[in-house]
């Protein structure tokens, strides 16, 4: 009887300890997928159709002569690109778009690939294999040599000034997509991230 007893409490012990178990492991494994952002299925975004090209001569001070779009894809990603063209060059402005790929079955949502770039600017340290070319060029082609990005406040849901040698660009996220406003000129610093704000301000209306 005492054997019996004690078969039982036994059994009562493992099927205890099997559901803790259990417990555990779906805790980790829901865990685990919340820490990436579903990517989103919104449509594709138009840039050129985020600011006009009258908005673009008031703030840059010169006209517009004609406005190109483009596009690329990597498969997580899509980057659409609008360059308005000033009679002034160097005062043309570029607006690009990221957003996930929606064509795409690996498509990613901008906002992780967001963390894991300006993350490290705010006391982040999160990084994904695979991202590190994007992260690389993405230094190379806005920040001058030893400067980081410089964080905005009071546009979009955060916001970072790039400057490098020709001009500089604002990249700016807002919900599941972020943008990047780059002009020229012979402005001031100060003058350039007025107007690359300016500019923002206006897409992010639309978006």
């Amino acid at each position: 009887m005492i054997e019996t007893f004690l078969a039982s409490k036994t059994r009562r012990l493992v099927l205890v300890f099997l559901i803790g178990m259990l417990t555990m492991l779906a805790s980790c494994q829901k865990s685990k997928i919340n820490s990436t952002s579903a990517p989103s299925k919104r449509p594709k975004i138009d840039p050129c159709g985020l600011i006009s090209a009258e908005e673009v001569q008031a703030i840059q001070g010169s006209p517009i002569k004609d406005v190109k779009p483009s596009e690329q894809s990597d498969g997580s990603f899509r980057i659409a690109q609008c360059f308005y063209n000033a009679e002034t060059f160097n005062k043309s402005v570029s607006l690009a778009v990221t957003q996930s790929d929606p064509a795409s079955p690996k498509a990613r949502n901008p906002k992780d690939f967001w963390k894991e770039t300006f993350g490290r600017y705010e006391g982040e340290t999160k990084e994904e294999k695979g991202d590190e070319e994007k992260r690389e060029s993405l230094r190379e082609q806005d920040e001058e040599k030893g400067r980081p990005p410089k964080k905005m406040e009071g546009i979009g849901e955060a916001a970072y000034w790039t400057a490098n040698r020709v001009g500089g660009a604002l990249y700016v996220l807002k919900n599941d997509v972020f943008i990047r406003v780059s002009v020229g000129g012979p402005e001031t610093e100060e003058a350039k991230i007025n107007n690359c704000k300016a500019l923002a301000e206006k897409a992010l209306s639309r978006l």
